[in-house]
């Protein structure tokens, strides 16, 4: 078993929050969220996509573990005492509302998609309101989780559009980001065998690769050819992101399915323009203004991602009119996905459930 001083750490704050919880009655009135997590990340800290969310929700609405009247899921990020949180919101009287993003399928769980369904469709059957990402989540969890007994709306992921903005000119290049976390092998490899076909149009170009990798990329590397043109980035925090995106000319998102993620908005919102693999919610996202999408094979039973030659071309028309790609970007990153919005319709929907 881990005993390091994190883990002892986090199961300490988790058993002194359930003997105050379970020596307390209903919840009192007023609003008071809890993200079903003891601790939040702080400003400045590095964090994925599921807790950049809860993140930005609790910089409004602290959070209240031991005191809530609100119990708010992140599907992407669920608590590992899920079952028991639900049964307290229910003894205490709390109101549950779950932002559903993606589920298991079997192109990419395999014989583990029910297994790893199963906390993903306890959450969304326990919900008095559902926050889809995009209409694509809506659809996967409808097929994968079953639809739910309560109201449910569509509300994708927002961006800190005053924060995350439009930088100079990148240097010469072109230069491409590959940006997130690269939590899939074929993520990461599928950039850098498409990255071979730009290099090879354009000997200037450069690849920066961003977030935490799970495979090593210096064998494809080496085997490409690449070393001179490739840099590792590393895991960035929200405050470091907008200096990464700024130094790039081009998003290169490879996640096929995915279902709303926040690197392509944040992108947009500064000014990069997106080329990607034409499925999931990500179409949703960039729509006609902010990029261009190559068509694959979509289905369930298969992750099945474009070819690299086919990114790679995607990734030239981008470039050939990246200013009016650009200024898209920007605008419907600005219009549809910014932060203020986001956490204003969050006010009313507390306010509704509580009222």
């Amino acid at each position: 078993m881990d005993a390091s001083p994190a883990r002892i750490g986090r199961y300490g704050r988790a058993a002194a929050r359930w003997a105050r919880l379970l020596a307390g009655g209903r919840a009192r009135p007023g609003l008071r969220v809890f993200y079903g997590w003891d601790r939040i990340p702080e400003a400045g800290e590095p964090v994925a996509g599921g807790t950049a969310k809860l993140q930005k929700l609790a910089a409004r609405w602290p959070n209240a573990p031991a005191e809530f009247s609100l119990l708010y899921l992140g599907t992407t990020y669920l608590p590992r005492d899920l079952r028991q949180l639900l049964w307290l919101a229910r003894r205490r009287g709390a109101k549950v509302v779950v932002n559903q993003d993606g589920v298991a399928y079997p192109g990419w769980a395999g014989d583990r998609t029910d297994e790893l369904n199963a906390p993903l469709r306890r959450a969304l059957h326990a919900a008095d309101h559902v926050l889809y990402q995009s209409e694509f989540s809506r659809r996967s969890s409808d097929l994968f989780l079953g639809a739910p007994d309560a109201p449910w709306e569509i509300l994708p992921n927002a961006v800190d559009v005053e924060t995350f903005t439009p930088g100079p000119v990148p240097p010469d290049g072109p230069v491409v980001l590959l940006g997130g976390d690269q939590t899939q092998e074929y993520r990461l490899e599928l950039a850098l065998e498409t990255f071979r076909h730009v290099l090879d149009a354009n000997p200037a170009a450069r690849l920066l690769v961003g977030g935490r990798l799970v495979s090593d990329p210096a064998p494809t590397i080496a085997r490409l050819g690449l070393a001179p043109s490739v840099e590792l980035v590393g895991r960035y925090t929200q405050r470091e992101a907008p200096d990464v995106y700024r130094r790039a000319h081009v998003l290169l998102h490879t996640k096929v399915n995915d279902p709303c993620p926040t690197a392509v908005i944040e992108a947009m919102a500064c000014g990069v323009p997106v080329a990607y693999p034409a499925s999931g919610g990500t179409v949703e996202l960039v729509g006609d203004e902010a990029g261009v999408g190559v068509p694959h094979p979509d289905g369930f039973e298969r992750d099945e991602p474009p070819a690299p030659g086919a990114l790679a071309a995607a990734i030239s028309a981008v470039l050939a009119d990246r200013d009016r790609f650009a200024v898209g970007a920007r605008s419907r990153a600005v219009e549809r996905f910014a932060l203020p919005d986001w956490l204003e319709r969050h006010a009313e929907l507390f306010a509704s459930l509580l009222g």
